[in-house]
């Protein structure tokens, strides 16, 4: 049986980093929501136990994550089966947007239900914590309060919210951003209750800022220039992608002044991982 489903990217509503660990990871405060921007994968179970990767490829494809993914699953299970993984990208890379961990996730449920392994997701996730840190937020499947440096999900309900979304066509490397001397770790904790706040008012925006988005102006002139022309834009994760709480009309306003090499998507919240729907895992 052959599968096709989507990975979803996600946006980070704020980004606060609240302290520095003794091993180096950074401690932050977030809250992650899935959009409907999404990759495709499509597997293609074999019994010769080979993982193949085709489609769009980024980078050398024995460090792809999809490959990862799957290979630690038949580690962990001794399984005889392989498979193909098909990718068909439309979440930008090095964006901030989690596609390559969403990718991954995708592939670990799809994986197990191909392979009838029958893990729980809890054990999936556990796993996942392996392969990044965002990985265990797409397996988690819904919306989340984000705490630790990643790992401590609380999964919260959100209206349906409609963003435009920008990426300035250059990707951004995580560690620069991470490492700069000029990065801000202390900013003041915050409770789940600014959620009541944004729930009245709407505002959801208001949630807090993004701690990382002063240091990618300083290291990447295209997110300069993008969160310049477009101050009420705010950087997700530590990626290029900016978004603002945005209705479809009034995004293709802002799109029509775009630069010719920035990508645009006009894109909805979701409630639940569609793979996570489609399988009814």
């Amino acid at each position: 049986m052959n599968l096709e489903l989507s990975a979803p990217a996600k946006l980070n509503l704020f980004l606060h980093i609240v302290g520095r660990r003794t091993d180096g990871y950074h401690e932050l405060q977030s809250v992650f929501v899935l959009i409907d921007l999404c990759d495709t994968i499509r597997l293609t179970p074999n019994q010769n136990g080979q993982i193949i990767r085709s489609g769009d490829i980024i980078g050398a494809p024995e460090k792809d994550l999809c490959v990862r993914a799957a290979k630690l699953l038949q580690q962990k299970t001794n399984t005889s089966f392989g498979v193909e993984i098909n990718v068909t990208k439309r979440i930008p890379a090095g964006a901030g947007l989690g596609g390559g961990s969403s990718d991954a996730a995708t592939t670990l449920m799809a994986l197990n239900h191909l392979w009838d392994l029958k893990l729980s997701r809890d054990t999936l996730i556990e796993m996942a914590t392996q392969l990044g840190a965002d990985v265990p937020f797409f397996l988690l499947g819904t919306n989340a309060w984000v705490e630790g440096i990643g790992e401590k999900l609380t999964p919260i309900s959100i209206p349906e919210l409609s963003f435009a979304v920008i990426w300035p066509g250059v990707g951004q490397n995580t560690g620069e951003i991470f490492s700069h001397p000029d990065l801000t770790r202390n900013t003041k904790y915050v409770t789940m209750s600014i959620l009541d706040a944004a729930r009245s008012s709407g505002d959801w925006m208001g949630l807090g800022h993004n701690d990382l988005e002063p240091i990618a102006k300083i290291v990447n002139p295209e997110v300069k220039k993008l969160l310049t022309t477009l101050p009420q834009f705010r950087l997700t994760g530590s990626g290029s992608a900016a978004f603002a709480l945005m209705p479809e009309s009034e995004a293709k306003r802002v799109f029509e002044n775009l630069p010719t090499k920035w990508k645009h998507f006009s894109v909805k919240s979701l409630k639940i991982h569609p793979t996570l729907s489609a399988l009814s895992c």
